[in-house]
């Protein structure tokens, strides 16, 4: 292809006034009381439970299903925050086509699992609008001070835990506002009408957490300093680097980091205000590559290719997430690296991608050299850890904190969980559960 127009097509207001409403709606409207019904009844709670052994923070499916079939719903949101107390968020944001619905005993035999995700939405909406606080009373004070740094899903998973044991905990984020990827780092019709924000209220109802935001370690936030002043540390800072291409004419305008650009238009007020390209090539094969070029259709962007290096089965994105991906009118473009990118003034007005293919397991390009025009080219290759906010105090691996199955870190006093560790999945439900079970090892160290 070559290219066809001068100088890079970016603009606002590309679609009528409301048709972002339209586009940006709830991706899984919430079930109603009889769909909740029929579809709980679906279920054969079975014995073994392998749905159950599935979820990473052991959510008891069968019987929160259960509790809602027989018109409980308060119930089986009790159940699930027993496990999980962003339970609503990751109802809404978790793969569970790779996780408990994949291994659903229905799934497995008819190809048509229970829906568990929405269920679980179901039963911890209805709880979060009939109550304004978790179902947990916390314990007596203990005098016990601890720092989490970072409020997204592990911070927050830990520090209500904390709350719950009696612990006083101060919670440090580096944003305005509390949540991390849940409230500025996932596509938008995943979660719509605030909900980051008031579950964020409704965790810390629990009493006993002081949230701090501006407040950014490496900044204005050392670790010498927290573990000197709080009896323990846990660190849920995730990634906050990304990864370069490492291209010729990176430095272009037009050349953005996805997830900046998905942040603004999570805390964007009026989308019809945001500017976006006519033609644009995502570089990724994850989530986030997913969620930015979604979202760039939904705002009006014509021609939305995400462009991946190897073959489709490779992607890191759940084949559902690929198909939400090509249903809305994104291309997906394999075997194809980014080689260069083109512009004029100092702008970018195409991309060049290398064909690339595979020998003995060992990635190569062929040479062969494709040219698409593009007026915004998202980097959606990865985050890496700022290891200078840390200093040299903790061990690292690959770019990760190292951890214990405890989530204790090289350091005594120090915990860590979330994207930020080694090992981690990546996924806000795995975040929520290592929060959970640092905040229960920092509970049996404080009070031992």
């Amino acid at each position: 292809m070559t290219q066809t127009k001068a100088g890079p097509d970016i603009a606002a207001g590309r679609l009528p006034e409301d048709a972002y409403a339209e586009n940006f709606s709830d991706l899984h409207p919430l079930l109603d009381q009889h769909e909740a019904q029929v579809e709980a009844d679906r279920c054969y709670f079975c014995y073994d439970a392998p749905c159950m052994q599935a979820c990473p923070t052991s959510i008891d499916i069968p019987q929160f299903i259960r509790q809602i079939s027989t018109g409980n719903p308060t119930g089986a949101a009790k159940t699930i925050f027993a496990q999980n107390i962003l339970g609503g968020m990751c109802a809404r944001v978790c793969p569970t086509e790779t996780l408990c619905e994949q291994v659903c005993v229905r799934e497995v035999a008819e190809g048509k699992p229970v829906k568990i995700g929405q269920l679980q939405r179901y039963s911890t909406d209805h709880y979060m609008s009939e109550f304004s606080s978790t179902p947990f009373t916390r314990a007596a004070a203990t005098g016990k001070k601890v720092a989490v740094v970072g409020a997204g899903p592990a911070g927050l998973s830990c520090a209500h835990r904390l709350a719950v044991h009696g612990h006083d905990v101060t919670l440090f984020d580096a944003r305005e506002k509390a949540g991390g990827l849940n409230e500025y780092g996932i596509a938008s019709y995943k979660s719509v009408d605030d909900f980051a924000a008031k579950e964020v209220d409704f965790i810390l109802s629990i009493g006993g957490i002081e949230v701090r935001t501006g407040m950014r370690l490496g900044t204005n936030l050392d670790l010498a300093s927290l573990r000197a002043e709080y009896d323990a540390v846990f660190l849920g800072i995730g990634l906050g680097g990304v990864n370069a291409l490492g291209i010729e004419g990176e430095d272009k305008s037009g050349a953005i980091d996805a997830v900046d650009y998905i942040a603004d238009l999570r805390q964007a007020k009026d989308l019809s205000k945001l500017p976006v390209g006519r033609r644009i090539v995502v570089i990724g094969g994850g989530m986030t590559a997913v969620d930015i070029a979604v979202q760039t259709k939904l705002l009006g962007a014509e021609d939305v290719t995400i462009a991946y290096r190897r073959g489709q089965d490779r992607m890191n994105a759940s084949e559902y997430e690929q198909q939400l991906a090509q249903t809305s009118g994104v291309r997906i473009m394999t075997w194809a690296q980014p080689k260069g990118l083109v512009g004029e003034n100092g702008a970018i007005t195409a991309i060049e991608l290398e064909r690339t293919q595979e020998q003995d397991g060992a990635l190569t390009g062929t040479g062969e050299v494709i040219t698409l025009p593009a007026d915004m080219v998202f980097k959606a290759v990865g985050q890496t850890l700022v290891q200078a906010d840390l200093g040299d105090a903790l061990t690292l691996e690959r770019g990760r904190i190292v951890v214990d199955a405890d989530r204790k870190t090289s350091l005594a006093d120090v915990w860590a969980g979330g994207d930020c560790v080694l090992g981690g999945e990546d996924l806000t439900v795995a975040a929520v559960e290592d929060g959970k079970i640092a905040a229960e090892s920092i509970h049996a160290a404080l009070t031992a």
